[in-house]
């Protein structure tokens, strides 16, 4: 029992060191930057009415997981707001891992849906998971995923589905769950 609690706290502290392991002043445009030249988000981060982007999330379990990053909103290219992701998640979990999201909104009605306060993704959420080099694996954080090497593996990955695309690149760690969880967003405006 006493190697459980070690591992639970280990993993505990792994889960809210990797949030600030990469604490750069450009983070947020080293993200954006990442996902326009990930292939299958390209498109939209030039064609969407706005996004959030989480540079680092952090995401660890054992049996009880959990998940948490910071991030900013932008609409129109113009930064509005900070925002913040949490996820609980209850089954077969073990191990860690940092990924960078981002939710790309369609339209005016989808953004104001997530800047309204308090946002959670429905059960039936996806998101498609991109490999943004050689070196990366891919991970997702919904129901289902695709995956994308480069663009011209990217014709068909991601669609917006009611009215949000969401996107994630692994960038380290290791990771097996197959649980229920739900990502929870909070909201503030500049």
């Amino acid at each position: 029992m006493k190697a459980y609690h070690q591992f639970r706290t280990y993993l505990i502290c792994l889960l809210l060191a990797l949030p600030f392991g990469s604490a750069m002043a450009d983070e947020y445009s080293d993200a954006i930057d990442l996902f326009r030249n990930a292939g299958a988000s390209s498109w939209f981060v030039d064609n969407s009415y706005g996004y959030a982007v989480f540079p680092t999330i952090g995401k660890a379990g054992f049996i009880v997981g959990g998940a948490h990053g910071k991030g900013r909103v932008y609409a129109r290219g113009k930064h509005t707001g900070d925002t913040s992701m949490t996820q609980l998640s209850v089954g077969f979990q073990l191990g860690a891992e940092g990924f960078s999201e981002i939710i790309f909104f369609e339209d005016k009605r989808a953004y104001d849906e997530f800047t309204s306060g308090n946002f959670e993704f429905s059960a039936d959420a996806t998101a498609v998971a991109i490999t943004a080099a050689a070196t990366a694996s891919a991970g997702s954080t919904g129901s289902s995923a695709g995956v994308s090497g480069g663009k011209k593996d990217a014709t068909n990955v991601g669609n917006y589905s009611k009215g949000m695309a969401t996107f994630t690149v692994i960038k380290g760690g290791l990771m097996y769950e197959a649980v229920l969880a739900g990502q929870k967003f909070s909201y503030t405006a500049l």
